[in-house]
């Protein structure tokens, strides 16, 4: 079984999910980035996390990602549990989304192997760069064993995120 998630930059997020017909959806946002999330989603299908796009913790009023948040993706991945797409987002679709999407894939997914995942990420999109805090909480939450922080290593970082396209990690 295949499964499908589409990453995106909060922009784009109503014609993704219309696009793809998710019915699912993450937002990784900060708390002061107000957004509508599309009607075709219900809230019961739509986790909110309030955070910024940092890797480290004790900055004053910005909030760093923190096991919480990434035990919320895990059990909410598993109520999606590839029921169709899953439409994860942040401000940019460059840094947050991806590492949730390597997080979410894993959760669901936990024999695949880290670098075949991340070269797939790489493969989806020339300009992701999942955020190292998130990758490396993840990778402590599912028990990787830091095969999850080597493999986003080992892809580096994504191109010029100027372009921040929309992409689809299929796994």
């Amino acid at each position: 079984m295949t499964r499908s998630i589409v990453v995106s930059p909060l922009k784009s997020i109503g014609e993704m999910a219309a696009r793809h017909h998710a019915r699912f959806m993450i937002s990784l946002m900060s708390a002061d980035h107000p957004f509508a999330r599309p009607g075709i989603i219900s809230s019961d299908r739509h986790l909110s996390l309030q955070m910024n796009d940092i890797t480290f913790s004790g900055t004053g009023a910005l909030i760093a990602p923190e096991a919480s948040h990434v035990a919320e993706i895990i059990r909410f991945n598993r109520i999606w549990n590839g029921d169709g797409p899953l439409l994860i987002h942040c401000w940019m679709g460059v840094s947050r989304s991806p590492a949730a999407a390597l997080i979410a894939a894993l959760s669901l997914a936990p024999d695949m192997n880290d670098d075949t995942l991340a070269a797939c990420l790489r493969s989806a999109s020339p300009y992701a760069t999942p955020n190292t805090r998130l990758i490396a909480l993840g990778d402590e939450a599912l028990e990787r064993g830091g095969s999850l922080v080597n493999a986003v290593e080992n892809i580096g970082r994504g191109a010029n995120c100027s372009e921040n396209l929309p992409f689809e990690l299929k796994f």
